[in-house]
């Protein structure tokens, strides 16, 4: 039940504001004003929902630029890394300067999904369940699920809802059990959204969207590229978010911060 309260009421918040997103149509006041609304309520709102079936106080949202900074870092450095070896291979070119309002628009955009999502699937569904399963099963779990909710994306393939799979939702899950900080994977999630349709101009798990600061164009093999998907879809990335899993997980192992599974007879005592 805490798990379906903490879920139903941070989703809400994330519905609705997607909605009103979806509604300003890429307006650029509009879209940064609700994106940034919509993060700061759903912040509060899993703050509130954590502290009424936990009775505790939720110091995984205490605020810490410092994490979320370092997560954005992480984000860019991220892209610029996987972009730049796309390009060497003659797939990627920007073809023109792209469109400032839009860069702004996204930044609104990026921060209500960054948010909204990392509450949801690390700080509800991978915190909760690594409580009964522990850490690696959780991890598993909550990838799994992050993967398949991108199947509902324009352009989607089986192939690219792995690849989120395994490149983002290990990856962040991973980042939040080196912390035990939401703002690690949310500054994580943000930078490599926001770089690659904010800055880059490519496509973001398929979805259409105003050009950012640069007009970025793909071409050639769609595994090297990542082709209609966005280079989400690209071995490179995959590549990437699987070195950044296994350092963020040995760093959790190093901490102490990994959770064994429970087992029916520590269940039972408790």
């Amino acid at each position: 039940m805490r798990l379906l309260k903490q879920l139903v009421v941070v989703a809400v918040v994330a519905l609705a504001g997607s909605q009103l997103v979806q509604l300003a149509d890429w307006n650029t006041p509009l879209t940064l004003i609700l994106g940034l609304a919509t993060a700061a309520l759903a912040l509060l709102a899993y703050a509130w929902v954590v502290r009424r079936t936990e009775h505790r106080a939720p110091a995984e949202v205490a605020v810490n630029n410092g994490a979320l900074g370092r997560g954005v870092l992480i984000g860019l450095g991220m892209f610029v890394a996987v972009i730049a070896n796309i390009a060497l291979l003659g797939y990627y070119r920007v073809d023109d300067w792209g469109s400032f309002p839009g860069a702004v628009a996204l930044f609104g955009f990026m921060a209500a999904a960054a948010v909204t999502e990392e509450l949801i699937f690390r700080g509800v569904l991978f915190r909760i369940v690594e409580e009964r399963l522990g850490t690696w099963w959780s991890l598993g779990l909550t990838s799994t699920l992050f993967g398949l909710m991108h199947l509902f994306n324009p352009h989607a393939t089986l192939w690219g809802a792995v690849a989120i799979a395994v490149e983002a939702g290990a990856m962040l899950g991973a980042a939040y059990a080196a912390t035990r900080n939401l703002w690690l994977p949310i500054g994580l999630h943000f930078g490599w959204n926001f770089a690659e349709g904010g800055l880059f101009g490519t496509d973001v798990s398929g979805t259409d969207a105003p050009n950012g600061l640069l007009h970025g164009v793909l071409s050639g093999p769609t595994a090297l590229s990542g082709g209609e998907f966005g280079p989400e879809a690209s071995l490179y990335t995959l590549l990437a978010g699987v070195i950044l899993t296994v350092l963020f997980m040995r760093l959790a192992r190093r901490r102490g911060h990994l959770i064994p599974r429970r087992t029916k007879t520590a269940t039972l005592a408790q």
